[in-house]
């Protein structure tokens, strides 16, 4: 008993009821980026194991326990907002505070520490599963990474217009909301894409390399539509792992941290992709 308690607790995902990914990917106005799930485990590989009932009764985390998956999608969902909320606020200076966009600017230095501190802090979630379930050391790494990635998401959108920002923005809101209710009520399983999804975040990354070498406004265009499709089909497939339910895959209700940086990387790829091509568009 006491055994099969240490692999339910391990963090790793069960068929019928676990599972994960996450996700960040490069810009053409940045290096080319990483998804968590090149740290972590994929279906079907080394670190799966079939899930054990009898230690999720004896803990209480049956995830098909609706009180626990009501519990845990709003404690998800509560972090993505504020996440989103910190992105926001660091685009909106920079977009309307004319001095905080112009110390942006001339600071290259600043982008290149919160690069690192945002791989840093990527790499201690996603492969340190005591860290990232563990309070408050997983809320601080997701802290110092939110922070991070909204100063690059920042330092990005500085070198576009402010209504072209705003274009990127809204549209973002409503792919996302789309796509999420789609993932909701789809009858759909996709969180057995794993695999494919990972190996097109591979093509993308070594697409993005070669792009560095022949910049051009269809090189770009082709580089972030390709980019925006993928990971719109990542965020559906992040949803479907959170949900659980019927699902192959889902991820364990202890891994909310880990859900909420795979759903706000999702998000932020799909709004910097989009941005690419409305920007690559009118120029």
């Amino acid at each position: 008993m006491q055994g099969d308690q240490q692999q339910f607790f391990s963090g790793q995902t069960y068929p019928q009821q676990p599972g994960y990914n996450v996700g960040f990917a490069p810009q053409p106005a940045m290096a080319p980026g990483f998804h968590p799930s090149a740290f972590a485990p994929s279906p079907g590989a080394a670190g799966y194991s079939p899930y054990d009932e009898e230690s999720a009764t004896v803990k209480g985390f049956d995830f098909n326990d609706q009180t626990i998956r009501r519990g845990f999608i709003k404690k998800v969902y509560s972090i993505l907002t504020v996440q989103l909320a910190i992105t926001f606020t660091f685009v909106s200076a920079v977009l309307f505070h004319e001095p905080t966009k112009l110390w942006v600017q001339n600071n290259p230095m600043m982008f290149w520490v919160a690069f690192f501190v945002m791989i840093g802090a990527l790499i201690g979630i996603s492969c340190c599963g005591d860290l990232r379930r563990k309070a408050p050391m997983n809320l601080i790494l997701l802290g110092l990474f939110t922070l991070a990635e909204s100063f690059l998401v920042s330092v990005v959108t500085a070198r576009y217009d402010s209504k072209e920002v705003m274009l990127a923005f809204g549209i973002t809101a409503a792919v996302c909301l789309g796509l999420t209710l789609f993932a909701f009520q789809t009858k759909y399983d996709f969180t057995m894409m794993g695999g494919f999804l990972f190996t097109a975040v591979l093509v993308l990354f070594m697409f993005g390399l070669i792009a560095m070498f022949f910049p051009g406004k269809m090189m770009t265009l082709v580089y972030a539509s390709a980019g925006a499709l993928i990971f719109s089909m990542y965020l559906v497939y992040d949803t479907q792992i959170m949900l659980g339910g019927e699902h192959k895959y889902s991820i364990s209700p202890e891994e909310y941290v880990f859900a909420a940086l795979s759903l706000y990387l999702d998000v932020i790829n799909i709004f910097l992709h989009i941005l690419s091509i409305i920007g690559s568009s009118r120029n």
